[in-house]
């Protein structure tokens, strides 16, 4: 006979045996026992935690012959022909492969017909948010007010991307991840029925790993099994077949982060690669044991909370005391970006080595907690007494700055044809066409070492209109010649923005109202 895997193996048979969701269960037993059935019922809930296990209980609950507190009996024929797939009353329908309208037209058609056994016709549509919008406009009418002996079951993992039509005519139940204490509990029932013998730690950690879904921890125990069979199934057994690390070495890693040691890292990441462990993996715990650090700073009696040995958190308790929280959230914030890259990267090793440099060399970021990070660094290397040495062309040009700027200087005297226009400067402007007069109005004039007229404008489209077109400046160059009746040859400067022109240039139409002035 063929090997049947654990979760097929152990699938609930009645309400009794379902772990984890006793609000559905509660509910689904009233119902039952005050014949208060309902025609559509919505299971929705993540992978693994019973939807499906709980849509044929309750299919065999409603036809059982002899139907008791638990749901089934599981004696009956009908509850025998149920079990085994052979009963036409339950018609279970995997919408990822029949998702067409002309798949529910069938649907719509066998709806017609009455049970030949038993009192309901139960549908079961797994992964129903597959169907396409066509199969759900035809299931609508039908799911709404179906003959009294149908029940539809429907059941997905994205209930988002359900159509709001469908939600409305259905009973929605939420099936919750189930706890790591649950998942132990039933994962320690069924070893000792199995006559398997397996440490309580290493039941523990494949409960967590199985992030709240009872058939991936039977997967992940069934898997460390096979790969230890004949033998007792520790700790470091599962830590192998899983390609996981043991607490001890995120707690060196830590503080070989804490130290800045970078090389200590890497090699420490070498240890782990040569061990053959999963890098996916380790990342994903190392982020959950930074997250067990952080609990335990802020709060006190966390034990139930972090599920961690005594001694490991009396490490973790003490390591709490050497990093603030700012650098905590940093160091999750960092492996948190990792987790979501390293799942489809070729190259892993590296992602993981360029995260853990990042957070011994917080310079590598400009992110607010990186930069307090940084200053923290700062502050440890003067409390060890380590005084940044300024050199000495750091130190001359820090004076150099310190000392005033004198201001420009004209090299000689300004032209008179120079100085008709700029005394004209406003005339010259409105006689200009657009754009080049907008141009010309924010335009500061000073003299070239040559003698000539200065433009300086800003950088950016005023300054590009005369230096990459010459054509547009050979223009301007006409209108000057004929308000002085002279040639007088234009050189445009461009500056930044936070240029001070008055620091660099010198205005020479205020050179010019002063002398203006003074002749008056």
């Amino acid at each position: 006979m063929s090997y049947t895997a654990l979760y097929r193996k152990f699938r609930p048979t009645t309400f009794a045996d379902v772990k984890g969701q006793d609000h559905i269960v509660t509910t689904l037993k009233n119902q039952l026992g005050a014949n208060r059935i309902g025609h559509a019922y919505l299971f929705t809930g993540t992978r693994g935690t019973g939807k499906t296990t709980v849509a044929k209980i309750l299919a065999r609950a409603v036809n059982c012959e002899n139907p008791g507190e638990d749901g089934p009996c599981g004696e009956c024929r009908i509850c025998r022909a149920i079990a085994a797939s052979a009963s036409m009353n339950v018609i279970e329908i995997d919408a990822a492969s029949n998702n067409g309208v002309d798949n529910i037209r069938e649907i719509v058609e066998e709806v017609a017909y009455s049970p030949a056994e038993g009192k309901y016709k139960v549908y079961i549509i797994d992964e129903v948010h597959m169907l396409s919008p066509g199969a759900f406009n035809a299931l609508l009418k039908t799911l709404e007010e179906p003959p009294s002996y149908v029940i539809f079951i429907l059941a997905t993992t994205e209930v988002h991307r359900l159509p709001i039509t469908i939600l409305s005519r259905c009973q929605r139940y939420d099936f919750k991840r189930i706890s790591m204490d649950t998942i132990t509990d039933r994962l320690e029932e069924l070893m000792e029925k199995e006559g398997v013998q397996i440490q309580e730690k290493a039941l523990r950690y494949i409960s967590k790993v199985a992030d709240g879904s009872m058939r991936d921890a039977l997967s992940l125990l069934d898997q460390c099994i096979a790969f230890h069979l004949g033998s007792e199934l520790t700790y470091d057994n599962v830590l192998d077949v899983l390609g996981a690390v043991d607490t001890e070495v995120f707690s060196r890693l830590l503080r070989s982060v804490l130290n800045r040691d970078v090389p200590g890292c890497v090699g420490l990441l070498e240890e782990v690669v040569v061990q053959g462990r999963e890098l996916v993996q380790f990342v994903t715990d190392f982020t959950w044991y930074l997250r067990n650090l952080m609990l335990v700073q802020v709060a006190d009696n966390l034990e139930d909370v972090i599920d961690m040995s005594a001694e490991n958190l009396n490490r973790l308790k003490e390591e709490a005391g050497m990093v603030d929280m700012d650098r905590i959230v940093r160091y999750i914030r960092i492996f948190s970006e990792l987790s979501g890259q390293i799942r489809y990267s070729v190259q892993k090793r590296i992602l993981v080595e360029v995260a853990l440099i990042k957070l011994c060399r917080p310079q590598m970021e400009t992110e607010q907690d990186a930069v307090l990070d940084r200053i923290r660094q700062v502050e440890e290397q003067l409390e060890k007494g380590v005084v940044a040495v300024r050199t000495e062309s750091a130190t001359a040009s820090g004076a150099s700055a310190m000392v005033k700027k004198e201001k420009p200087k004209l090299s000689r005297a300004i032209p008179e044809e120079v100085r008709q226009v700029v005394a004209k400067w406003p005339a010259v402007v409105g006689n200009a066409e657009n754009p080049m007069r907008a141009y010309l109005k924010s335009a500061r004039l000073s003299l070239s070492e040559e003698g000539n007229l200065l433009m300086v404008l800003e950088d950016g489209v005023a300054s590009d209109y005369f230096t990459q077109h010459p054509e547009n400046k050979s223009r301007l160059e006409e209108l000057l010649a004929d308000f002085s009746g002279k040639e007088i040859p234009v050189v445009v400067q461009t500056v930044r923005e936070q240029e001070r022109f008055e620091e660099n240039y010198v205005d020479i139409s205020k050179v010019i109202q002063m002398d203006i002035e003074e002749e008056e």
